[in-house]
């Protein structure tokens, strides 16, 4: 299958930008729609759903709903790990690490016009070789120390510096919050990934409001 994007999928990479909300692993689907609709009131402009302890038909009961919140709001939504479930809730892309599936699975499982994701940690060749693959974002990190993988490989800042040539939206990962959100994107990222500084806050709307406004600030400098 072709790398080249389709014109629907070029669309979608162009959405890719400023907070992008991962799903945390706990709470039943209620409280986790609920949450989940609270990031997107507060400026959340991608999501991805990333559950893998649960039972495949409760993954998928779980990502249908938030499939559909996410279409009804004109969010991007994005199955971690599993193109198959991306495919069947009729999900933007999928995204996958170096233990999924490779890209040219992912790839030939969703589609041309569904955006595939690659983590890429702190490995810029990673990255180039995720990009002539046909890769439509990378994401690098862990930027910072993270509380949901302490022991996860670091990236730099300037790594996201030397990826600004990779032609494709990067997205930084790790220990994002409102307090160092601009110097990620300063750097060049597209967009932050976030799960704690989002979801284990007591108001997750204010919470993703202060992270959303910290990336639209950095972009307008």
């Amino acid at each position: 299958m072709s790398a080249t994007p389709t014109d629907a999928r070029r669309s979608r990479a162009e959405r890719l930008s400023g907070l992008y909300a991962i799903t945390p692993e706990r709470g039943d689907a209620g409280a986790l729609v609920a949450a989940v609709r609270d990031a997107i009131d507060g400026g959340a402009r991608v999501v991805q759903y990333r559950r893998k302890a649960l039972v495949p038909a409760v993954r998928q009961a779980e990502a249908v709903r938030l499939a559909a919140l996410c279409r009804e709001r004109g969010v991007l939504f994005i199955v971690n790990d599993d193109p198959a479930l991306a495919v069947a809730v009729g999900a933007d892309g999928v995204h996958v690490g170096e233990d999924d599936a490779d890209l040219a699975a992912a790839r030939a499982c969703v589609g041309p016009d569904a955006l595939v994701g690659v983590s890429c940690y702190n490995e810029l060749p990673r990255a180039h070789r995720a990009v002539a693959a046909g890769a439509d974002y990378v994401a690098f990190g862990s930027l910072f120390p993270s509380s949901v993988k302490p022991g996860a490989r670091r990236a730099s800042l300037d790594l996201l510096r030397s990826a600004r040539d990779l032609g494709v939206p990067v997205v930084g990962i790790g220990g994002i919050d409102a307090s160092n959100a601009a110097s990620v994107i300063d750097a060049g990222a597209a967009a932050v990934a976030v799960i704690s500084a989002v979801f284990d806050a007591d108001d997750v709307t204010a919470a993703a409001s202060r992270i959303a406004h910290a990336c639209a600030a950095a972009r307008r400098r």
